[in-house]
């Protein structure tokens, strides 16, 4: 481990044989000498040294003083000062403790043996620091795991010894609650008792177990943990205590079912921390993918789990930038960048990202960055803690793919029961997507609308046939019932909670709106009719009219255009309608490319 030069400040009008000193700590150093306690201070305030010697019978002034001025600036900030005095009594050495000024005294020794004792006090310093840089790095992995995942620990007989916050938020319990229990507090009836045999078996012989376990709350709600328990030895390899490591992936369960069904219906010495810590990584490594980079976000580490999940080998990523493998999307919006900078500025960072594995295959996953630091609060690496969910967003593009199929079936459906062809549905969609693009709405938006929009007049299937097919004008009371098909679509499609079906509800609900307030049913006016509304509005007026319907013939275009400039305005709203005339042709190509088979 790099550690930064030993800054070493000697206090002393006639310093001892520094050289002999410096020769004896065979590392790197910094040194500072001031012949003055004043100049001491003076160093001290601008370069905090890792050790002083100071020599308490300086002539220029009373070395007491000083060494309690350096010792009331320093109390707090854990430097080791070492006060020496080669030539003054023993007398003089006591007054020192007396008025408090003295923590470490080197009596009056031989030279040599002196000389000795400060290199290896100045040894024991270096030490002081590494361990600390261990220390710190221990506890910002033990931090990565608490804040990623469920951690509790038991002794040898299974009683609970430590739980971290996240378990007790997502048990329900308190610490006080859960330690000096035993697991089994939470266990879900379901689990069959095999589990539980097979596990302790398992760890018991020191190897870990893995495997999902169905828990419960203590309000008896169930949650599912991705888990793994590891033994945890001491330095003679003895077993004595077990880490439990879990993800809760409840939702992920829950979700994965709910998308079947629809498609088919006490402190340890340093020695023994670093020991756990490596303990503490290998249960992270078997259920978590990791990668460790620089500062400029070059890999400096994969675990197997990431090598499994991406298919390449470690040799092959070390030393690349871990935009080798993101999916382009994510460098084109220069998001790895951004990224880099927040974690620059130690700010945590969770991102939704896709990589593209050696096969060419897409890895959705759900990164959470940790910036690294120093014992001086510096970014030094950066921790990427990756959970792969490809398999739910795999499943919920079928799911939409399921819903998209269906709405335009639908769609058909309705058309096809007033004797209309489904290309209408399908020319509507793309009329109105060009609209939501040209007014300005996201991509993702106007997709949105362009799936939802064949939906339209899904309410007609409630209208009976001798009113929805008469080949003359509808009476009064006939149109009357003719216009509840917006109502009658909406009530069938506004309870869903699927983004695609409640658009298509607002669609159907507003597309007989008009923007002067005459339409139905609500008589809305201007902007306070859903955008889609207006779009569609528009959509599909242009194409029934360009086309037989079984009350009259298909216009002529001209007469199509005028009505639109009579109507600008009054049935449809003016900013949209310059947006069609400014882009007619590309409408026009539209309903070319998509003519009724005769």
């Amino acid at each position: 481990m790099d550690v930064e030069k030993l800054n070493i400040l000697i206090v002393d009008d006639e310093p001892i044989n520094i050289h002999t000193v410096v020769s004896l700590l065979h590392d790197n150093y910094n040194l500072s000498i001031a012949k003055s306690g004043i100049m001491a201070l003076e160093i001290i305030d601008k370069n905090r040294p890792d050790i002083i010697l100071l020599d308490v019978n300086m002539p220029q002034m009373n070395g007491f003083e000083v060494a309690r001025e350096v010792y009331k600036n320093e109390a707090n900030k854990e430097i080791p000062v070492i006060f020496f005095s080669v030539d003054s009594s023993i007398d003089y050495i006591e007054k020192g403790f007396d008025l408090g000024a003295v923590d470490y005294i080197v009596k009056p020794i031989e030279p040599k043996s002196f000389t000795l004792k400060i290199a290896l006090w100045a040894k024991l310093v270096r030490k002081t620091k590494e361990n600390q840089e261990k220390q710190l790095l221990l506890d910002q992995y033990k931090t990565t795991v608490d804040r990623s995942a469920m951690v509790s620990k038991t002794d040898k007989t299974g009683v609970i010894i430590y739980v971290n916050e996240k378990f007790c938020e997502i048990t329900g319990y308190t610490k006080e609650e859960l330690l000096g229990q035993k697991h089994s507090l939470i266990r879900h009836p379901d689990m069959p008792s095999s589990t539980f045999k097979e596990l302790w078996e398992t760890i018991e012989s020191g190897k870990p177990w893995s495997g999902i376990i169905k828990n419960r709350t203590k309000d008896e709600h169930s949650f599912y943990g991705d888990t793994l328990i590891n033994p945890l030895v001491n330095s003679s390899g003895n077993i004595v205590e077990y880490i439990a490591v879990r993800h809760d992936i409840t939702e992920l369960e829950k979700y994965k079912n709910l998308l079947k069904d629809e498609l088919s219906t006490t402190n340890k010495s340093l020695e023994e921390n670093v020991n756990y810590m490596q303990q503490y990584e290998e249960a992270i490594n078997s259920l978590t993918a990791i990668i460790k980079t620089d500062t400029n976000s070059m890999i400096t580490y994969v675990n197997s789990k990431f090598t499994e999940l991406m298919g390449y080998d470690t040799k092959e990523l070390l030393g690349f930038p871990c935009s080798k493998f993101r999916d382009e999307k994510h460098t084109l919006k220069h998001e790895c960048e951004s990224i880099k900078n927040e974690l620059n500025n130690k700010k945590l960072v969770k991102k939704m990202l896709t990589n593209i594995t050696k096969s060419g295959k897409n890895l959705h996953t759900v990164t959470l960055f940790y910036p690294i630091l120093d014992l001086n609060s510096n970014v030094i690496e950066h921790l990427q803690v990756i959970h792969d969910v490809t398999e739910i967003i795999n499943l919920n593009e079928e799911i939409i793919g399921t819903q998209k199929e269906v709405v335009l079936t639908m769609g058909a459906i309705g058309e096809t029961r007033s004797k209309e062809t489904g290309l209408h549905v399908k020319r509507v969609a793309e009329y109105s997507y060009l609209l939501a693009r040209l007014t300005g709405l996201s991509e993702e938006r106007a997709n949105l609308l362009k799936q939802a929009s064949p939906m339209h007049d899904i309410g007609k299937v409630g209208i009976p046939d001798d009113i929805l097919n008469k080949p003359g004008a509808l009476t009064e009371n006939e149109f009357e019932i003719m216009k509840t098909h917006a109502e009658l679509g909406y009530e069938m499609l506004k309870h869903s909670k699927r983004d695609i079906l409640k658009t298509a509800a607002t669609i159907a609900y507003s597309h007989h709106e008009k923007y002067d307030g005459s339409g139905y049913p609500n008589k809305l006016k201007g902007k306070n009719i859903p955008i889609e509304g207006r779009i569609t509005a528009i959509a599909d007026v242009f194409d029934a009219l360009g086309h037989d319907r079984v009350y009259k013939k298909a216009w002529k275009t001209d007469a199509i255009l005028k009505l639109f400039r009579d109507e600008r305005g009054k049935h449809f709203d003016p900013e949209i309608v310059d947006l069609f005339f400014e882009n007619l042709n590309d409408f026009l190509k539209i309903q070319i490319d998509m003519q009724d088979v005769a």
